[in-house]
């Protein structure tokens, strides 16, 4: 059970890492950008390509790899959302389709078979007589540090409550001198980075291989969606939650590993639509 409930903990913390960037643009721009994933998948790769292929430091590695999901973000801002002008189906499908095609190129450059990503910090520790990696241990540490950052930018900086406004209500943050597309902008920017960094831990977690972008794009969409749209509070208590049943789950039977999740979701789109911590949508 303390093995359990110590890596539950654990990696409740990369799964809030991973669902924040997701939850910035569903509610700021409200918008499923299903192509997260594939910031994840292209975070993990570029940190593989420059660490363990080129034999770059890690930090170099990481910055890559937080560099790439950045530029995504913001070429998948200018080139897609922008072009299709709040058109939020057609911008869902053309990210869905998006992931898809870098899913390709990955196979194109990397192969189709899976890699094992070397731990970022090697060796074991026993914590309250559990067992508990370094690698896990760390980017849960990074990933806290990254959240307490973030949640500092958007509540004290003047572009953190610009985003707060445009998330409330556009037309109105608009009205008061905030530019909405510049702050969309530096949105998708922001959950590109976040989504290639948490990219780089969790394939250190698991693997790494094409597919990857699909797992932590259903955790997202389940943490943000049961959390509340634009609820930081929401998205951190449940990935928690989730990641409490992943960890729990696994132990007892790895085959239903995400089930009790996607039943997480639809009982809360039925009873709570706006989610746990959600405000109710006024129109």
């Amino acid at each position: 059970m303390t093995q359990i409930l110590i890596q539950g903990m654990l990696l409740s913390g990369l799964y809030a890492l991973i669902a924040m960037g997701f939850m910035l643009i569903f509610s700021i721009g409200r918008t499923l950008n299903l192509a997260y994933g594939a910031y994840l998948l292209v975070g993990g790769y570029v940190y593989f390509w420059l660490c363990q292929q080129m034999g770059l430091p890690q930090i170099v590695g990481f910055a890559g790899a937080v560099t790439a999901g950045v530029l995504m973000g913001l070429l998948k801002h200018r080139l897609i959302v922008k072009t299709l002008n709040g058109d939020h189906v057609a911008i869902e499908i053309s990210t869905l389709i998006l992931a898809v095609v870098l899913q390709a190129g990955v196979v194109l450059l990397f192969g189709d078979s899976s890699k094992i990503l070397l731990p970022i910090v090697p060796g074991v520790v026993t914590v309250a007589g559990a067992q508990v990696t370094f690698n896990i241990l760390t980017a849960t540490l990074i990933s806290w540090a990254v959240i307490i950052g973030l949640y500092l930018y958007i509540s004290r900086t003047h572009t953190g409550r610009a985003m707060q406004a445009v998330s409330m209500d556009a037309k109105g943050a608009a009205l008061s001198g905030v530019d909405p597309d510049r702050i969309n902008l530096i949105t998708w920017g922001i959950s590109g980075g976040l989504g290639a960094l948490g990219g780089v831990f969790f394939a250190s977690y698991t693997q790494l291989y094409p597919g990857m972008w699909v797992a932590p794009l259903i955790i997202s969409v389940a943490v943000v969606i049961v959390g509340g749209i634009g609820s930081i509070l929401g998205t951190l208590v449940v990935a928690h939650i989730v990641g409490f049943m992943e960890v729990g789950v696994s132990s007892w039977s790895p085959e239903l590993r995400g089930v009790f999740t996607m039943i997480l979701i639809v009982a809360v789109l039925v009873l709570r639509p706006q989610g746990l911590f959600g405000r109710e949508e006024t129109h």
